[in-house]
């Protein structure tokens, strides 16, 4: 079993499904801590219920409220002790013409995905301080580098966390805190449900959770000490041919 994250604490955001029901098992498993952050109580309860006892815990977050995180951060240093990972993982998805597209949808998408991550890092800084250093892991998208129509507000907030994730980097490097960004392609999620097998991509599919799980534990360990600043692309080379088709992420 690998127990790379032995000792760590971490908070994993939208972490009660898809991606961050993945992220939340990868951790546990690799020995850390973990505080399962959502919205989404009844899946939050269930899934850390599904995990060993005592290494696993749900906290209600709306990743958008400064309150709510600085109460998160609490309850996971009274139940673990000081934090040393965090993954921004919560977000949402709209689509809409720029032309068309309701100004409260744009907002929600800002909002979750890129406030939400910057409250975040803000939030967890001084736990990591005290934990002597850590690794926030933000996750963008391949939205995060290139547009595709009708997804404005998505691409904007996935561009923006790809820029927040350099800036802390830079802010935070003589606290020993790193800080990078994963960019998933097509992942198998409730978020991409209904969308159509990427078949034009050089890997012709969904990637699952888990793979992505495991990008994320990478750069959560110490496997990944000289990684900062940096961003990790997991998209079955979705990038090589974004230039004539539209991105599904």
């Amino acid at each position: 079993m690998n127990r790379a994250m032995d000792g760590r604490v971490a908070i994993v955001t939208g972490g009660a499904r898809g991606m961050g029901a993945a992220h939340v098992r990868a951790l546990v498993e690799a020995g850390a801590q973990v505080l399962c952050a959502d919205v989404l109580q009844d899946e939050g309860e269930a899934l850390v219920a599904a995990l060993p006892q005592g290494r696993a815990s749900y906290h209600r977050l709306d990743v958008t409220t400064r309150e709510e995180w600085r109460r998160a951060v609490t309850a996971a240093e009274v139940r673990f002790g000081p934090v040393s990972v965090l993954v921004n993982n919560a977000g949402v998805f709209a689509m809409g013409r720029i032309e068309e597209m309701e100004e409260r949808d744009f907002r929600r998408v800002l909002d979750i995905n890129a406030v939400g991550t910057f409250l975040g890092m803000q939030a967890v800084v001084g736990s990591m301080r005290r934990a002597g250093g850590g690794s926030i892991v933000n996750i963008s998208s391949t939205a995060g580098f290139a547009g595709s129509p009708q997804m404005a507000a998505y691409v904007a907030s996935k561009f923006a966390v790809r820029g927040m994730t350099k800036v802390a980097a830079l802010e935070f490097g003589k606290d020993k805190i790193r800080v990078n960004s994963i960019h998933p392609g097509a992942i198998a999620t409730p978020m991409t449900a209904g969308a159509g097998t990427p078949s034009f991509v050089p890997i012709p599919r969904f990637a699952e959770p888990e793979e992505v799980a495991k990008l994320m534990l990478y750069l959560a360990s110490d496997d990944s000490a000289f990684c900062t600043g940096s961003e990790f692309v997991i998209d079955g080379g979705l990038l090589c041919v974004v230039g004539e088709n539209t991105m599904e992420s």
